[in-house]
């Protein structure tokens, strides 16, 4: 079976094949070997942006597609970024920029009060329908300035209890082990599996 997975972010895409790759009898390759145009993400949560992506994104290339949306949402600014994470600090914004504008965005916020959660809604579709859906979420704080220079977007001021850093400190395997991304890849794991026993 071939899993395109609907996304030219290097990053997701590495994330996504280091734990679907496991699956025997599964090709996943990137939407970077297509022609498919950019889907707009215009919903207003992030199940509706990750269906919208998978399904358009499948009818036009006619082929098994893997979509997500993921965002930041910080409970100090009731759920913002949210679903405008990647935009939230103007189109086409670095990694960096997005970081400064949340900071500012808090400045003066007590750190009892800097809770956030790092969201990723997963959604597989053939060109006729979507077949699965899945979430995952991972808890932590954001700092009072970045942190680390691994990982990508938000990870340089999202600081993950657990391990007292933030998710730019840690080594990819260590945020693959962590991160919302895998615990929604996990989800959908416990779905597919059935797909791929017995020898399929």
């Amino acid at each position: 079976m071939k899993l395109v997975i609907a996304s030219r972010n290097q990053h997701k895409v590495t994330e996504i094949k280091a734990m679907l790759g496991k699956i025997a009898g599964l090709e996943i390759v990137s939407l970077d070997g297509y022609t498919a145009p950019e889907v707009s993400e215009d919903q207003e949560t992030f199940q509706g942006n990750a269906a919208k992506k998978a399904l358009e994104t499948a009818r036009y290339i006619n082929e098994t597609v893997l979509a997500d949306d993921s965002g930041l949402m910080v409970d100090a600014l009731h759920g913002a970024p949210g679903v405008y994470s990647a935009r939230y600090a103007g189109a086409g914004a670095t990694s960096r920029q997005l970081c400064e504008k949340l900071l500012r965005e808090l400045i003066n916020v007590p750190a009892a009060r800097r809770t956030a959660c790092f969201a990723t809604v997963l959604v597989l579709a053939d060109p006729q329908k979507i077949l699965y859906t899945a979430e995952g979420r991972c808890a932590g704080l954001i700092t009072e300035e970045l942190r680390g220079n691994n990982g990508f977007g938000y990870d340089p001021v999202f600081y993950f209890p657990p391990l007292k850093k933030t998710f730019a400190e840690l080594s990819p395997e260590e945020k693959n082990k962590h991160s919302h991304r895998r615990r929604a890849l996990e989800n959908l794991l416990i779905q597919l599996k059935p797909e791929f026993s017995g020898g399929h």
